[in-house]
Formats: structure tokens, sequence, C-alpha cells
């Protein structure tokens, strides 16, 4: 399964790709903030692959741009808390020279249109250990409302760390899905530009979700590149 966004695919990864996962993933100031340890070399990139990053619903993040380089990491798993159970929660790693592009955010909205419409999740949660601000923004900006800290065992060095919980609910993701469509199509707003700017969330799904998809229609009669390629 492959899913495809403005600036991005998410495609399962592949054991070549171990070079370019090395590239980024031994960079100290990547894995350790998400409790993983850097990558050590190739080989040890090639094996994490094999073992970690062939799970079911985790996808190498690939700029349009360099498709034969994936840049990241984005997945989807059953969160690992137990005081929240088996729900789904997505986690994702990006190497540093992409930081601040937004690029994160974005893969992780297609994900969440994954969940709610293709897997029909009822919640949906990312968390971030203590001090990881970076990856607390990119929650922040996906919607996710603060939920519960608990300690969770980080891999870097086997200690239990508070990790903070954010949950984004199917009601929620579907109003802002609304609240967008009303404000950007409603030809009775006035200062629409501005409205915009001072009441949308940060989660701007108008280029996700197959609702809007409907509404907007596809003039060209083309694939809309926000479906998933199965």
């Amino acid at each position: 399964m492959t899913f495809e966004t403005t600036r991005l695919l998410l495609r399962p990864w592949c054991e070549s790709d171990a070079e370019s996962c090395y590239r980024y993933a031994r960079d100290p100031f990547v894995g350790p903030a998400a409790g993983w340890p850097a990558h050590t070399s190739v080989e040890n990139s090639r094996e994490i692959i094999r073992t970690v990053l062939s799970e079911p619903d985790t996808f190498a993040v690939i700029l349009k741009e360099r498709p034969d380089e994936p840049v990241g990491s984005i997945g989807v798993f059953p969160t690992e808390a137990p005081e929240i159970g088996s729900e789904p929660e997505i986690g994702y790693w990006i190497g540093r020279p992409f930081w601040g592009q937004g690029l994160i955010p974005e893969a992780v909205r297609e994900l969440l249109r994954y969940c709610f419409e293709d897997k029909d999740a009822q919640r949906v949660w990312c968390s971030h250990y203590a001090g990881n601000e970076k990856s607390k923004r990119v929650i922040e900006k996906c919607g996710f409302s603060y939920e519960l800290t608990c300690e969770r065992p980080a891999l870097v060095d086997d200690a239990l760390r508070p990790a903070l919980f954010y949950v984004l609910t199917k009601e929620k993701w579907e109003k802002t899905l609304d609240r967008c469509i009303c404000m950007r199509y409603n030809p009775t707003i006035k200062n629409q530009t501005a409205m915009k700017e001072t009441s949308t969330p940060r989660f701007q799904p108008e280029r996700h979700g197959r609702r809007l998809r409907a509404m907007r229609g596809n003039p060209a009669g083309g694939k809309n590149t926000l479906e998933p390629v199965r």
C-alpha cells in the first residue's frame, strides 16, 4: 500500500533503502529524542528495516522530487500505553535537513485520513517524550489534544521516561473538515482570507479526506493524488 500527498510518497520500506535510512537515522539529534538510538551503520539500518520498519502500516517518507531516497519514516501501530489500550497511534521521524518544512504534518494528516476513513478508527493517538518540542508542535498542528502523561521505556537507554499522549477523535476530525469546507466555499462570508488565518485550526484537512474531494469533484477526471495507490 502506498499513499500520495502534495509533496510526498509514503510507501513500504525495502532493504535497498538501508543506505538512505542510515544517512538520516545516524544523526544523534533524530533518534534519541524519539527514544531510539542513532543507527550505527548501513547494516544496522538494514537490520532495523527487516525487524522494525517492515511492520504493517509502516512507511518510508519520500519527497516526490527525490523519489529514490527515503528521508524519514511514519507508521500506525497499537499504542503501547496500558492506560489507553490498543487504539491506533501514529509515530514518525524525519531527517534533520527536512525539519521545519511541514513534511511530517502533511504525512500525519494523510495517515489520519487512512485511520478514520479506511480503518474506521474512532480515536487516534500521538505521543512524544518530555522535552521533544519539535514533535509536540507537529502533534498540535495536526489537531490533537493533550490527554495524559505516563511512563514509557525508551529504547535508547531502557530507562522509563515521561511520555505525553495526545488524542484526536473521529468526531473532532470530521467537524474540522466541515468547518474548513464552510469557511473556504461560503460566498456570503466576507474577508474569508482573514477568517481562515484567525479561525481555521492549524490542522488543514482541505487537502485531505474523501468527503471534501466528493464536494469539490474532480473536473479534470483524473486520479486524485491523495487516494491510496494499491
